[in-house]
């Protein structure tokens, strides 16, 4: 449990402020809440709170209190920003067609630390992190402390791109707020995505950390950057990941769009119009949130699945989470659900959710001639397989049921499973569900690829250790036991010589139990190469340390 401390220096602000102004700022609560003071040419000076607005005084603002602040602050950047040093607060300017200053907008920066706690568990997997919402919403703020995090708990090497010297604040030392991160200034807004390929070259990080993606230029600069395996954590312009989709110059994040035609049997098949649009490649950023406010997030763990479901008409689900008053994060349902549920549209990557899920009571057979009234118990006295894919095309099973008349069922909650059936990379993906199967004691039987002749083989297996009766129970975490051990040492040996020799990067392997971990270790050490092992329980992972 997390509870949230912050510190925002509004004292060194307030003191720039023209003395009506501050006066009319007096009272500390009305403080707490303030996000900027609003001071133009001949208006009343306005206080912004979250959801309004009030007027500071009744006496506008004359040019030389405006004048005599401009004097305080010293030079503003190309970006027609200023800073006070050490500290997060940002002040930038209008200017009329002379240069002059007309108005000032002081936004108010404080460093809040415990808001990572939403997206705490995301951190651990090392995949690329975009965060999106309205302005005000409190996205730098997110991103300074992920940072942090980052940077001191995680022990990564982490490098910020500050732009506009929002993230670490004014002057040439950084803001204690990012901790042990190093920071980059920007000369000029227009060079933010030279210095981010330079600060790749040049400085080794395993984490770029960006403030407002916001050119094509820029977005093509992050994607070099992730196919050079460095996590980026980064905000962009826009509400949701729709608008990103819209964006012809931001789209790149998420895959970018194209617009493909389909062959007359698989635009039946969809029952849409030959030409559609789908994704172009995988997306720079493999997770997404949308802020909605700074305590309730919405989390896309797969943005590719995401953005295919919206690209085909379709709603998505993300997970929904919300910071309450004690630190503690919950998991709140969409109204039309009763509890999370996993997607399962065809051909999409199913995802679980990450709140817990109630075990499911075991319930006896009911007698004969016993009249069956509802669809929850009609399922649990069904022989089928309620079998969940992750990672599984549904179509194959279903073909392959078909075709042997096998009584296998598809299901989309994990509560309502016998087992899972998966690829490699969909555990990898997402660990949570192997956790989730732990703790609900179903087990996962992991195949190499999705294809019918590997689904055909998982699923007589599966109904043959059901029907012998003499067969001991699958293991709850993997059915397939020696399938994981070959994972995980081909895992380790490609991390090595890919990697870790030839590049003299450090590599986090996927999540595996300790047997598979032992035995990643022994290999490691063949290489005369030293690991360590991190993370909690059911994320514990091997990292791999260059000589």
């Amino acid at each position: 449990m997390t509870t949230q401390r912050i510190t925002d220096d509004l004292e060194r602000l307030l003191a720039l402020l023209p003395d009506p102004v501050r006066d009319a700022l007096g009272p500390a609560e009305r403080r707490e809440q303030l996000l900027e003071v609003v001071l133009d040419l001949g208006r009343v000076p306005e206080a912004r709170y979250p959801g309004q607005a009030l007027a500071l005084g009744e006496v506008p603002l004359t040019r030389d209190d405006l004048d005599a602040m401009v004097a305080r602050l010293g030079c503003f950047g190309a970006d027609n920003r200023a800073g006070i040093e050490r500290t997060l607060h940002r002040i930038s300017a209008i200017r009329n067609r002379r240069g002059d200053v007309v108005g000032l907008t002081c936004r108010v920066g404080r460093a809040v630390f415990g808001t990572v706690a939403l997206v705490r568990d995301l951190l651990d997997g090392g995949q690329s992190l975009l965060l999106m919402g309205r302005p005000g919403v409190g996205k730098t703020t997110a991103l300074r402390e992920i940072a942090r995090v980052l940077a001191d708990d995680l022990q990564r090497r982490v490098v910020i791109i500050d732009t506009s010297n929002e993230i670490a604040g004014d002057g040439d030392v950084p803001h204690p707020a990012i901790g042990r991160a190093r920071r980059m200034q920007v000369a000029r807004p227009e060079q933010q995505h030279q210095v981010m390929i330079e600060a790749v070259e040049n400085h080794m990080p395993e984490v770029i950390v960006i403030d407002e993606i916001g050119t094509e230029l820029e977005a093509q600069a992050a994607r070099t950057i992730a196919e050079r395996g460095v996590m980026l954590v980064a905000t962009a312009h826009g509400n949701a990941l729709a608008n990103l989709i819209k964006n012809p110059t931001l789209s790149d994040l998420v895959g970018g769009i194209q617009s493909v035609t389909l062959g007359d049997d698989e635009a039946r098949r969809r029952r849409s119009q030959k030409t559609v649009l789908e994704r172009a490649a995988d997306p720079t950023f493999p997770v997404a949130v949308e802020m909605h406010s700074r305590q309730r997030w919405s989390i896309h763990t797969d943005v590719a699945s995401t953005v295919d479901q919206l690209l085909r008409g379709l709603q998505p689900r993300p997970q929904e989470r919300e910071l309450a008053a004690d630190g503690a994060v919950r998991f709140v349902d969409p109204p039309d659900q009763r509890r999370p549920r996993l997607l399962a549209q065809p051909g999409l990557q199913n995802r679980p959710a990450l709140a817990a899920v109630p075990m499911r009571p075991p319930v006896d057979p009911p007698p004969s001639g016993t009249e069956i009234d509802s669809e929850e118990e009609a399922r649990s006295a069904s022989d089928d397989l309620q079998l969940l894919c992750c990672g599984i095309t549904p179509q194959l099973v279903e073909e392959s049921t078909r075709r042997h008349g096998w009584p296998v069922q598809l299901v989309e909650d994990l509560s309502d499973a016998d087992v899972v059936l998966s690829i490699r990379q969909g555990l990898g993906r997402e660990p949570s569900l192997r956790r989730q199967a732990r703790e609900l004691k179903v087990p996962i039987l992991v195949i190499k690829a999705d294809t019918l002749p590997q689904v055909e083989r998982a699923l007589e297996r599966l109904l043959s250790r059901r029907q012998g009766p003499d067969q001991e129970e699958p293991d709850p975490v993997s059915v397939d036991g020696q399938d994981d051990e070959l994972a995980g040492l081909e895992e380790c040996r490609l991390a090595v010589e890919q990697v870790v020799m030839p590049q003299g990067r450090p590599v986090e392997l996927l999540p595996r139990s300790e047997r598979v971990r032992r035995m990643q270790a022994d290999l490691v050490q063949r290489y005369r190469l030293r690991s360590d092992v991190f993370g909690q329980a059911g994320h514990c992972r091997l990292r791999v340390f260059p000589p």
